[in-house]
């Protein structure tokens, strides 16, 4: 999707390499053809968040069972991703490394019957980035959980997609109002360069 996302900022602010984590939600073989269109920005996201010594957590989201996700399920009529499928696994070009770890959802919040707020805690983490896949489903939830939780949130304008560019500006829309500060992979290049 477009980086071009001026018209939406009403706060501008860069993130803290020293007191951020990033969040790489769902890139997962089920989104892979929305999510390869972002592969580049994401996957340079990731290389200058890990040369900048910020903590990466991946997300995937999966199911064991319909019943256990009996909304989900009716929302999505049985279109869910069930664990240990190749759907659920990350996609092969995804630029992550056995150390970084994996929060297993069954949600669109990251946080939600996670352990995600806890690692964040233990790592002194102030601050999150929000990448990944849908902009306007889990990463919009994810980063609105994030801020009411108390956590600085920035948004990816250029590392998020979702499956039309009018719900992806929809969010850019919320997120710049009311939860976050817009960035793409250029914006947090230029803050990291100049952090102290």
């Amino acid at each position: 999707m477009s980086s071009s996302y001026e018209k939406f900022e009403i706060r501008k602010r860069d993130p803290d390499p020293k007191s951020a984590a990033l969040l790489v939600i769902d890139i997962q073989n089920h989104f892979s053809p929305m999510a390869r269109l972002i592969l580049p920005a994401l996957n340079s996201t990731i290389d200058l968040c890990r040369r900048s010594s910020v903590p990466i957590f991946f997300t995937r989201h999966c199911h064991t069972y319909p019943a256990a996700s009996s909304m989900l399920d009716e929302w999505w009529g049985g279109n869910l991703i069930f664990d240990g499928t190749p759907d659920s696994q990350l996609i092969p070009d995804l630029h992550r490394t056995d150390s970084d770890p994996i929060i297993i959802k069954d949600t669109y919040s990251a946080f939600a019957g996670t352990d995600l707020e806890e690692r964040l805690k233990e790592m002194g983490v102030k601050e999150v980035i929000v990448t990944g896949v849908m902009t306007n489903l889990c990463c919009e939830t994810t980063a609105r959980e994030a801020f009411v939780r108390g956590y600085r949130v920035f948004f990816s304008t250029d590392a998020t997609t979702t499956s039309s560019s009018e719900l992806h500006e929809a969010t850019l829309k919320n997120m710049a109002y009311g939860f976050a500060y817009l960035l793409d992979s250029q914006k947090l290049q230029n803050a990291f360069s100049i952090a102290p």
